[in-house]
């Protein structure tokens, strides 16, 4: 039978606080990584990647827009991680949300159904001079009352833009429906009733047409639906937009052998996406929810615009996969008036901004859009009437001239 000395006990006894302070340290260890790789800690910041074509349009944008080409900077502690960022959007918005002072706008729709628009007007004169107007259409279910739409709208206000804000139909809790119809993925309708309204209250004012997430495709859909609604339109900016419904739904399943099966089983994924297999597709003559994420996309529209166009993504967007940014990483390399903005972090509508912990009220986003469409604004403004990126007949200065 085998003893133990009482050495060997003192022995054992005088390990024991050494072994626990190794369990102690492998532990904090094993926490710390966890954070570092759960914050993206050690991912590198740096300016957003941006491909264009070599255009005088572009090399002026490249130095009136500085903001394109420094380091974003996200929060130390958690702004490299997209997930936080797009949790802290989602859940608080922005910082110190400002209220800007709005009138509401009631459009009766040819099916029933009542669009709704809130209207804010510039709080300085801009600085060419000129009436410009953002027509802006928010995300998926958002209104003008979100946070940060509020925080974006009043922002431009301050620095001369009257704002107009698309209310999606069935989104303000305080608003009825009016038509067995609510805000689909794809449908220009609202937003065409605003901009038609805007056009008509306001003459003269030029427009600036801003659009974020899903409002990035419904906005640059209907710039490319028609070329007339390109028309007093200086530029647009889509921000954290997928592109296309149907490849961010089905990126695991191939488009071409997508069977009714397969779609039924996704409808039953979420209620938005039975709301648009029972009524919207049919309401829009669709024959499947294939047909209709499909046609409903911007992806078919965007080589129709032919104004200056501004596409915004982030890298670690956790609603975007990054195959989509194909789309438009490859418009930007064919089409002379598109700029493809992408930054390595920033989340879906983060892009906060900060030193370590604490975000600004202010984010990277609301800063960008504003630099670029003043860009916009005051190289349309010095541009011969012949030159300028809106005109429609390229060879006026030839039949002014004859």
């Amino acid at each position: 039978m085998t003893t133990i000395q009482d050495s060997d006990m003192h022995t054992f006894g005088a390990e024991l606080p050494a072994m626990f302070d190794g369990m102690k340290l492998a532990a904090v260890a094993t926490v710390l990584y966890i954070i570092v790789r759960c914050l993206n800690l050690k991912s590198p910041t740096g300016p957003p990647e941006l491909i264009y074509q070599d255009t005088p349009l572009s090399l002026y944008l490249l130095k009136s827009c500085p903001m394109l080409t420094k380091e974003y900077i996200p929060p130390l502690l958690w702004g490299k991680s997209g997930h936080i960022q797009t949790v802290l959007y989602g859940k608080m918005g922005r910082v110190n949300t400002p209220s800007p002072c709005g009138v509401r706008k009631f459009l009766p729709m040819q099916d029933g159904a009542t669009a709704t628009f809130d209207l804010f007007e510039a709080l300085e004169e801009h600085s060419t001079g000129d009436d410009i107007t953002m027509v802006i259409c928010p995300g998926i279910g958002n209104h003008s009352e979100k946070s940060y739409i509020r925080t974006f709208v009043d922002y431009s206000q301050r620095r001369g833009y009257r704002c107009a804000v698309l209310n999606h139909l069935g989104a303000l809790p305080t608003v009825e429906l009016t038509s067995p119809r609510m805000f689909t993925y794809g449908c220009t309708w609202e937003f065409g009733a605003m901009v038609a309204y805007i056009k008509q209250a306001f003459p003269h004012t030029q427009l600036i047409v801003v659009g974020f997430s899903l409002g990035g495709n419904i906005v640059c859909k209907f710039l490319g639906e028609n070329r007339s609604n390109q028309d007093r339109v200086l530029c647009c900016v889509s921000i954290c937009q997928g592109y296309s419904a149907l490849r961010s739904s089905l990126l695991s399943m191939s488009s071409s052998n997508i069977g009714d099966a397969e779609l039924s089983k996704l409808c039953t994924a979420t209620s938005l996406m039975q709301i648009d297999d029972s009524v919207m597709r049919k309401f829009h003559g669709y024959g499947t929810l294939k047909e209709y994420y499909e046609k409903e996309s911007c992806v078919h529209y965007m080589h129709k615009i032919a104004v200056p166009l501004l596409l915004l993504n982030s890298l670690d967007d956790p609603l975007i996969h990054q195959s989509l940014l194909a789309i438009p990483r490859v418009l930007a390399e064919k089409m002379p008036n598109v700029t493809f903005a992408l930054t390595h972090h920033g989340g879906h509508l983060g892009f906060f901004e900060g030193a370590v912990l604490f975000p600004q009220p202010l984010t990277w986003m609301d800063k960008v859009i504003v630099e670029y469409t003043d860009a916009i604004c005051h190289w349309e403004k010095n541009q011969p009437a012949c030159q300028k990126s809106r005109q429609q007949d390229t060879n006026c200065c030839q039949q002014s001239t004859e």
